[in-house]
């Protein structure tokens, strides 16, 4: 005989309070805690996946998702995912960031409706604020890539995210966005005048990532244990470093100065 069914709660999402429920792990959010659109959709889904037990989740009805059930969602997992030593990292405030100019202009906007030009009229609106030109190309960045972790958890069709690829970031010379200085390298002159002005110990650690190329988090964060010290030239291995989640080892060596 078939296995019966468990029937998924009907759940409250505190921090936005919006409704869901959990099929197999996939949670699906329904709309305002307690509104008679949440519970019809409860309601159908709960019966759909009755009439079909081994249904796979992806063929169940999604009910009109909104723009700022989207981002509450990702923000959800990107607090999550977006962490290291379990701390959360830079890009979770990028995408705070992305997300609160998204919802701000498009909320209530149904998800599968947020297309190109409201793209491009968010594009335009950073433009008029005046912000630089690399940094609007980071936002929409990540507010593209906010609608493409939908499209792999199957809450957005693909289509959605395929439009929005298409909406180029803006160029050099092709766009009234503020243009920054490149940040160039601190000339040496300047470091040594400056390196006698500072603690030993912080002194050490600029000569440190001069003679190394390291990065400054790196230098910090240098333990005894760390560093091969058994050759003529050591070998410092970060225990911790900016792409260890592609998998990327790390060696600094150390040589004579």
């Amino acid at each position: 005989m078939p296995t019966e069914a468990r029937v998924p709660k009907y759940c409250l999402h505190k921090p936005s309070g919006r409704a869901y429920l959990r099929i197999r792990g996939r949670v699906r959010y329904l709309g305002p805690h307690g509104s008679p659109e949440s519970l019809e959709a409860y309601g159908r889904l709960v019966a759909e996946l009755a009439a079909s037990p081994t249904v796979s989740p992806a063929n169940l009805a999604m009910p009109g998702l909104t723009v700022v059930e989207l981002a509450a969602a990702y923000l959800d997992f990107a607090e999550t995912y977006y962490r290291k030593g379990g701390v959360p990292t830079r890009t979770v405030d990028d995408v705070r960031r992305a997300i609160g100019l998204v919802t701000d202009h498009y909320g209530r906007t149904p998800a599968e409706e947020f297309g190109p030009l409201a793209l491009i009229a968010i594009q335009n609106k950073l433009v008029e604020r005046h912000l630089a030109r690399g940094y609007i190309n980071a936002l929409v960045h990540n507010i593209r890539r906010m609608f493409k972790w939908g499209v792999s958890r199957q809450m957005v069709q693909p289509g959605v995210y395929q439009a929005l690829a298409a909406v180029e970031g803006l160029k050099k010379g092709r766009t009234s966005a503020r243009e920054t200085q490149p940040v160039k390298p601190v000339e040496d002159v300047v470091v040594e005048a400056t390196l006698p002005h500072l603690p030993s110990v912080v002194a050490d650690m600029v000569r440190f990532q001069r003679l190394t190329g390291c990065r400054p988090g790196e230098v910090c964060h240098l333990r005894p244990m760390d560093l091969d010290r058994s050759r003529e030239v050591w070998a410092f291995t970060p225990a911790s470093h900016k792409t260890e989640h592609h998998e990327h080892s790390r060696i600094i060596f150390v040589g004579p100065n």
